[in-house]
């Protein structure tokens, strides 16, 4: 009776599992009577990475499809030569097992630290620590010459329309079609002659005449503000990422200290000297 039951335990427990295992195993195509499964097109898929990413969706599934019919057709070549049979495969094959376990290994303790919690902590610690950033939103008229930015600052003065007359005579490709629009930045991406003064003008002031390697600039302050910090919704793949590696490099570091590593191949070093006993004092 009890050996009934487990029987009955395990066909139900089979039937549970089976959709799922059945759906990753379905044969997909053959070749020469070998399967090829819907498991087989997921791994080929994420081995092939980048040489997939160059080809249009519509192409990729039978890009792998082909593939994975070489790689029957080649292995089954390769075992009719008695390739398996070789010290050199046998090594290799003993390589790339660890090297998979390890990196499923490391993937899975990734997984375990990069936590909803975990990562919203980080971005609480990481935000509170970050001094405010000042930056302005300014427009800019680059000119050739002096002479040239001093007309078009008593244009101005004269209550002409910046962005009109930035439209009209700036020779920035970027912005001059934007009338002059330069929008919100920080101190440090601009070159530092513009930045200076851009810095301490005053909301809707307009600047003299300002030098740097580009040409002639007059600049005109839109606005100032502390830069905004980024959303946690919008940093949280770069924060999980850094919490993944965080914890791979970790776990290695953590079984390297724990291990004795012999380096067999490299002359033992040399026994550090005994320390010269000290002479005893003269009474």
């Amino acid at each position: 009776m009890k050996s009934s039951r487990l029987g009955m335990l395990s066909l139900g427990l089979a039937l549970i599992a089976a959709p799922a295992f059945a759906q990753a195993d379905k044969v997909i195509a053959k070749v020469d009577g070998m399967n090829i499964t819907e498991r087989e097109i997921a791994l080929a898929t994420e081995d092939l990475g980048e040489r997939l990413a160059q080809l249009p969706d519509e192409r990729k599934r039978d890009e792998v499809v082909n593939y994975l019919v070489d790689l029957k057709l080649g292995a089954k070549a390769a075992a009719a030569a008695k390739i398996a049979d070789t010290p050199d495969f046998a090594a290799r094959l003993a390589y790339f097992r660890e090297k998979i376990m390890l990196d499923q290994y490391l993937t899975a303790e990734a997984k375990k630290a990069a936590t909803p919690e975990a990562a919203k902590k980080l971005y609480d610690e990481t935000t509170k620590a970050l001094a405010p950033e000042e930056e302005v939103n300014a427009r800019h008229i680059l000119v050739e010459d002096e002479a040239q930015a001093k007309a078009i600052v008593e244009r101005l003065k004269k209550g002409e329309d910046f962005a009109k007359v930035a439209a009209e005579l700036s020779k920035d490709p970027g912005s001059g079609k934007e009338g002059g629009s330069l929008g919100w930045f920080t101190k440090d991406r601009m070159v530092p002659e513009f930045a200076e003064v851009a810095f301490k003008l005053a909301k809707g002031q307009v600047s003299d005449p300002v030098k740097s390697q580009f040409g002639w600039h007059v600049i005109k302050l839109e606005d100032k503000r502390n830069k905004p910090l980024p959303d946690f919704a919008s940093v949280k793949p770069q924060i999980d990422q850094y919490l993944e590696r965080k914890a791979q490099q970790d776990m290695i570091v953590s079984l390297r200290e724990k291990a004795k590593v012999e380096r067999l191949d490299q002359p033992a070093a040399p026994a550090a000297p005994a320390p010269v006993p000290a002479e005893p004092k003269k009474p």
